[in-house]
């Protein structure tokens, strides 16, 4: 059974993109994004699988 490691990381409006790009080139999943606190900004939940 795979076990999966799990990042909360912030999203910069105008650099999403390279963002995701680069956690994606780590071999993170995006799994969902959600309004930051007080509705400042975005959130991105991101998994992988553990080695």
């Amino acid at each position: 059974m795979a076990t999966w490691e799990y990042a909360t990381i912030p999203l910069i409006i105008h650099s999403t993109k390279a963002i995701l790009d680069q956690w994606g080139a780590d071999g993170w999943e995006l799994v969902q994004v959600v309004p930051g606190p007080d509705g400042q900004g975005l959130v991105a939940y991101l998994k992988r699988e553990k080695a």
